[in-house]
């Protein structure tokens, strides 16, 4: 399965794709991660996003596209992979299409976290991470069980990003709602597109997503048959 998640700034999509990732053992791609990794890597077009990212200018598509492109080319993304960030326009949604076609590749479901937003900017506001380890928190929804104790290392070093605030946000949902939201017609004419409420709670979301993803499956099921579809759906029916 090759599944986006799609929605603004944070709500929840990172998460859910970590989540998602370990319960159905496909790799979880950021591409902000994979940024960082392919800086990190100095591959080619690791080392031509760095000189970008240091003049203080913003990536281009042709380097994300490159950078996604050689990431899905590693054995783990055989059995398929969930994109969460990308794409962000419509000339990458389609850049997006161009690209899985040239791998004998296909889009099967794109989730939109539909969110209410001054909700949503509230959320935001509250969320922390651990400055060790980067769990996340938010004052909201998900509090250390232990008060000033991270659960995941122990540390106590909790931080805040400085651009988690109302001014900053607001601008964030503007650009998304002019440039990515354009994206979601783009997924509907082609029947892959699917919307939950992205500011439920973290069990519920994942339950609507799997129930979501299992029913991908089903329909797969009944309409192909090969090796594919019979492995997909001994890791989804795993338990």
């Amino acid at each position: 399965m090759i599944m986006v998640l799609f929605g603004p700034p944070g709500c929840g999509k990172g998460t859910q794709a970590g989540i998602i990732s370990k319960d159905i053992q496909i790799p979880h791609l950021s591409t902000g991660d994979m940024l960082r990794d392919a800086v990190k890597s100095k591959t080619e077009t690791g080392k031509k996003a760095a000189t970008i990212m240091e003049e203080g200018k913003l990536v281009s598509d042709e380097i994300v596209i490159n950078i996604i492109k050689d990431r899905i080319c590693h054995n783990d993304c055989k059995m398929g992979f969930i994109l969460d960030g990308f794409p962000r326009t419509l000339s990458q949604a389609k850049e997006l299409d161009i690209m899985l076609t040239n791998e004998n590749m296909k889009l099967d479901l794109v989730i939109d976290f539909s969110v209410n937003d001054e909700a949503l900017i509230s959320r935001i506001e509250g969320r922390f991470s651990c400055g060790d380890c980067g769990e996340g928190y938010n004052d909201q929804t998900k509090l250390p069980t232990k008060d000033g104790i991270c659960d995941a290392c122990g540390s106590n070093n909790f931080i805040r990003r400085k651009d988690d605030n109302r001014e900053t946000i607001s601008k964030r949902l503007e650009a998304y709602y002019k440039d990515t939201l354009p994206i979601l017609p783009y997924y509907k004419e082609k029947k892959i597109l699917q919307s939950i409420d992205g500011l439920a709670d973290i069990d519920s979301v994942t339950n609507e997503l799997m129930s979501l993803i299992k029913k991908w499956d089903r329909y797969r099921w009944l309409e192909c048959k090969g090796e594919y579809n019979l492995d997909l759906r001994t890791i989804f029916y795993k338990k």
